[in-house]
């Protein structure tokens, strides 16, 4: 554990603080006012925390609200309105214990800004392929004949392309470094490579292009970085699968209060146990 604790600021110093502004010129005072009339908003954390709640619940601006109350270290740029630092002063929150340098927020613009990389990676494998396969053909189909030293390393070529199939001869040549992967697999790695170190992680829908098989393995993943790695999580989703995970802490932000639920009272869970219900007879 390294937050236990994180308050945001009540309604009547948000008002104070609107009637304060002398300009007029603003049609938001984001984030002002998203979570009017929720008060008191106090989070305890678990050592796994889950932000659940529809579209425009808050989710994503509380984990950036905490991002930036702690200064956490973040790859992708996020929208700030003129008054997101001025509400971020209001805020409070208590650790537990200092933050270690891994400490982070992973954004979904993190995980596709990977996946792009990867594909264009992949891009790089298609083109290089193509290169091997008509390098193959030449060798295999070559009557070089060799008439000094300078030609063996070509000569061995040739007859060790001779002896392969052309499917081993590309990966032969291919390169280790280069790897095909899907979205999926590429975003599932991308967790496997930022979350390895103890820290505090935020991680925003961390479902996001993955199968359910695949959220299923995050989740397992997860909760094993938690108790062998010291991470502590706090996760904003969607996934129907990811709130499942034991022992973990869940608040329902869809609800006024915000409560902590559990997982199988969710109103995004509830929609998708009615809907198998519904067609239960298809199965």
């Amino acid at each position: 554990m390294y937050i236990n604790k994180f308050r945001l600021p009540n309604d009547d110093r948000t008002y104070e603080f609107i009637l304060g502004q002398k300009e007029t010129c603003f049609n938001s005072f984001y984030p002002f006012k998203v979570f009017e009339n929720r008060n008191p908003v106090e989070l305890e954390f678990g050592q796994v925390t889950f932000l659940c709640g529809g579209n425009g619940s808050g989710k994503t601006t509380l984990l950036n609200l905490i991002a930036e109350s702690l200064q956490l270290k973040r790859v992708s740029r996020f929208n700030k309105s003129s008054f997101f630092d001025d509400y971020v002063k209001m805020c409070d929150y208590e650790l537990a214990k200092g933050l270690p340098e891994a400490s982070s927020i992973i954004t979904s613009d993190d995980v596709f800004d990977y996946m792009l990389d990867m594909r264009a990676i992949n891009g790089g494998i298609d083109y290089r392929r193509e290169e091997l396969r008509e390098e193959y053909i030449n060798l295999k189909g070559s009557n070089f004949k060799m008439e000094s030293l300078d030609d063996y390393e070509k000569l061995k070529a040739i007859n060790n392309s001779r002896k392969i199939t052309q499917s081993e001869f590309i990966r032969r040549n291919i390169g280790k470094n280069l790897v095909e992967k899907s979205n999926g697999e590429s975003g599932f790695q991308y967790f496997v490579e930022k979350i390895n170190e103890p820290g505090l992680y935020l991680l925003d829908e961390p479902e996001n292009s993955l199968s359910p098989p695949k959220q299923i393995e995050l989740m397992k993943y997860l909760e094993d970085s938690a108790r062998f790695f010291n991470c502590q999580f706090i996760i904003s989703t969607h996934s129907p699968f990811m709130p499942a995970m034991k022992d973990c802490k869940i608040y329902n932000l869809d609800v006024n209060p915000i409560e902590v639920s559990k997982w199988t009272e969710l109103e995004n869970i509830r929609t998708y146990y009615d809907f198998f219900i519904e067609h239960s007879k298809d199965f």
